[in-house]
């Protein structure tokens, strides 16, 4: 007599099947699925007439039987699993953006990082002053290089968004807290966007450097006051601000619709570069006006900053590095039922004394 599987075991076989019917059903089902033969075999020699002894299993041990051959033919994917939804976008105004300056300022203030800022942008101010004491063909360019800055600023703000992640989650930060984001999962992703917006900036300023050329020629200015009067006193110089203007606002359009919300978005969520860039476009088109205004708002600190010598710039990059991470939160609302994000492995400093040793740490996990 066999026994009874029940209607749990397999939807092919009727309520009053047995076991060897079960295991020709099961057998046959993964027979049909590449890489399931060895299992097949061995269903099917359990369930065959040679073994009469399984007639006298417990219904229990069938069941387990059952489970097993089911969760091993889970276990294998068999199609890709479905993405994870796309971030809500919420509509913003003016007031988020003030909040947004205000949280970023209250960042700053928590952890000051103008010193790292200053020895950043000092010595490149440093090669451009040299490269000009040399020769004035570089001062036509000191304008597109100062705004082309907005171009890779969200970009070099990488560890302003970690200083203001760690405090959001009541961290405690310093300014070279900011390196942990090298440690991020999508520290690659980053990077690759990051590449495409310098590239951006080195296509603009390349632009710029054709547009001069072909108002004034191959010619130098002699000096900065040459270069002025010609800018400011002639209809080619008024030609080429109005025309540089307009080039370099279209660049500036591009890069702030695919990068106002992406590295954050990465930081946080772990997301691809495709999906930060495709979440700032709908960010954009969500709320227009709204960043439109934002990008002002950066333009206007960025050229404020540059007035006193470059001074106000260790001021203003971290107040729009922190204040853009605060945008993200206000405009990308966090979804309840998204995937957990683990928390990143604390860091383990390691002593010098190991330092042979840590070249192969797989041989410290085998002893």
């Amino acid at each position: 007599m066999g026994l009874h599987c029940g209607k749990f075991f397999h939807r092919g076989v009727s309520d009053d099947g047995t076991i060897q019917e079960y295991g020709d059903a099961t057998a046959r089902d993964m027979a049909n699925k590449k890489g399931y033969s060895r299992l097949a075999k061995i269903v099917r020699s359990i369930g065959g007439p040679s073994r009469p002894e399984l007639a006298r299993i417990p219904a229990v041990t069938a069941r387990e039987l059952a489970t097993m051959a089911t969760t091993y033919h889970d276990n294998v994917p068999s199609q890709a699993q479905p993405a994870e939804a796309a971030p809500e976008i919420r509509t913003i105004g003016l007031s988020d953006l003030h909040r947004a300056l205000k949280l970023g300022w209250e960042d700053f203030k928590a952890v000051p990082s103008h010193a790292i800022i200053l020895c950043v942008i000092y010595p490149i101010l440093g090669l451009v002053l040299a490269r000009a004491a040399f020769g004035y063909a570089v001062i036509p360019l000191l304008f597109p290089l100062a705004a082309g800055f907005a171009l890779i600023g969200p970009f070099a703000a990488l560890g302003l968004y970690e200083l203001s992640s760690r405090r959001e989650r009541g961290l405690a930060a310093s300014a070279w807290d900011a390196m942990d984001v090298l440690r991020s999962p999508s520290f690659g992703a980053m990077l690759g966007l990051g590449t495409l917006l310098v590239a951006l900036f080195v296509t603009w300023v390349a632009a710029a450097q054709t547009i001069y050329i072909a108002v004034f020629g191959y010619g130098g200015a002699s000096s900065a006051s040459d270069f002025l009067t010609r800018v400011l006193t002639t209809s080619q110089g008024w030609w080429l601000i109005i025309v540089g203007c307009g080039v370099g606002f279209l660049f500036a359009l591009f890069a702030l619709c695919i990068s106002v919300v992406s590295f954050p978005l990465m930081l946080d969520r772990h997301a691809t570069a495709g999906e930060a860039m495709v979440t700032s476009l709908r960010v954009a088109a969500r709320n227009p006006v709204t960043i439109a205004a934002w990008g002002l708002i950066v333009a206007a600190l960025l050229v404020a900053g540059s007035l006193p010598f470059f001074l106000g710039l260790a001021v203003v990059i971290p107040l729009l590095g922190h204040a853009t991470w605060h945008l993200y939160r206000e405009v990308v609302a966090i979804d309840p039922n998204a995937r957990p994000i683990p928390p990143r492995p604390p860091h383990q400093r390691k002593s010098a004394a190991d330092f042979p040793a840590n070249l192969f740490p797989w041989r410290r996990q085998d002893d």
